[in-house]
């Protein structure tokens, strides 16, 4: 018996090919797995969401930076732990300041003045004594998440309030005494030189117009500070938001 004799008419004959195509892609398509389900590869099961948007690093574009910089924006970027806000890496050892977009990619980074002291707490109650009552030792700028918030300072100036209760914040340098030669260590190459503020994050008056008010300044955002005395894993590794801070003080900022 031939195929032809199967069926009356070429029309049936159509139709019989056509049947058994569908046939065959139904078979198919219940034979294979869906994109998002196991697949088998080399003799193990691994699962593949090809629906998963791809994670990507923050992007510090030509700017160096040391390793925990990288770190720690590539897990704000990953994890989204900015809260799509824009965020800073102020990276203590190296007295670098990076600030990025609420996607991680970078803005611009400068060389900042840190506290003078080495230490990565606040003292209790630093914020509320005045600043001559300020041990040296106890001149540090304090490492951990900030929610920022824009503000005046006692002379009425433009800051970014870091950490409030520490009366920390980010703001323009001004050359309070000649003799601590703040725009010359500012422009050291030597971070260490870049040691000498009373705890506050002092950068340059042009990088603090041009990139820090208008990014922070406009809007919260989130400051991370790098430790220096202990590994950063430790500071950030279940870190929340510090809450709001106040936009106004009488407090001084050095």
């Amino acid at each position: 018996m031939t195929f032809a004799s199967l069926f009356k008419h070429p029309a049936e004959i159509l139709a019989g090919l056509r049947q058994g195509l569908l046939l065959g892609a139904a078979t198919l398509v219940l034979t294979l797995p869906p994109a998002s389900v196991a697949t088998l590869t080399s003799g193990s099961t691994r699962l593949t969401d090809t629906s998963a948007p791809t994670r990507r690093s923050a992007d510090f574009a030509f700017h160096s930076a040391s390793a925990d910089a990288r770190l720690v924006a590539d897990w704000v970027t990953r994890a989204q732990d900015n809260r799509r806000l824009p965020f800073v890496i102020l990276d203590k050892r190296e007295a670098m300041v990076f600030v990025f977009d609420a996607n991680g990619r970078i803005i611009d980074a400068s060389p900042v003045l840190l506290g003078a002291a080495v230490g990565d707490d606040s003292v209790a109650g630093i914020g509320e004594r005045p600043i001559e009552h300020v041990q040296p030792e106890e001149r540090t700028t304090p490492a951990g998440r900030f929610v920022s918030r824009p503000g005046k300072n006692a002379a009425g100036e433009d800051v970014v309030w870091v950490d409030y209760a520490a009366a920390v914040s980010m703001h323009r340098v001004r050359p309070v005494d000649p003799k601590e030669r703040r725009l010359e260590r500012l422009a050291s190459a030597d971070p260490t030189q870049r040691r000498i503020s009373y705890g506050c994050i002092n950068v340059p008056v042009a990088f603090f117009d041009s990139v820090v008010w208008p990014v922070i300044g406009a809007a919260r955002g989130v400051v991370y500070v790098l430790p220096e005395t202990r590994p950063a894993h430790e500071v950030f590794a279940s870190a929340a938001a510090l809450g709001a801070a106040p936009t106004h003080t009488n407090r001084p900022n050095l």
